[in-house]
């Protein structure tokens, strides 16, 4: 079915929005789906026992959390105010996170189809800690794929 490739290392990952990088991030989760389980009673042979049979009932698409160093790049934060100023459809975009190797060159790849921002949230300050201040982004959307980023380690 599929050759023996070693496990891919991520270092990074960027947000592109139609096409544009909108930034990079340390940390992405949610890259997924699921479904879930709708049970269905039916007769075994012969009618002497009821077996349960488990079916794929309602997809559902897991919510894209990015997490990055604050920086001074403002585009989550403006795409988010459209959310707020009532402009949905408007913020709806596609889009990919694309995942890099130590030498920055892509290794993987997720697409994504009508996301907007649900939430994007600044860093928790604390005056005792040296602690990098993280924002975070969440994308909820309408489907995602895994696509081929045409290396050999995407295999």
């Amino acid at each position: 079915m599929s050759t023996k490739a070693d496990p891919i290392v991520s270092f990074h990952f960027s947000l592109e929005i139609q096409g544009i990088v909108t930034g990079y991030f340390t940390e992405v989760s949610g890259l997924g789906s699921e479904n879930e389980v709708a049970e269905h009673k039916v007769m075994e042979a012969g009618g002497k026992a009821e077996v349960i049979k488990k079916i794929p009932g309602r997809l559902k698409w897991e919510n894209i959390v990015c997490k990055r160093g604050i920086t001074g790049n403002f585009d989550i934060w403006l795409w988010r105010q459209m959310i707020i100023d009532g402009k949905v459809e408007g913020a709806r975009k596609s889009g990919s996170i694309i995942m890099y190797n130590e030498a920055f060159t892509p290794v993987a790849k997720w697409d994504f189809v009508r996301g907007w921002p649900m939430k994007c949230t600044g860093p928790t300050p604390k005056s005792d800690s040296n602690e990098v201040g993280l924002e975070e982004l969440t994308i909820t959307h309408e489907g995602i794929t895994r696509v081929n980023v045409g290396g050999p380690s995407d295999a």
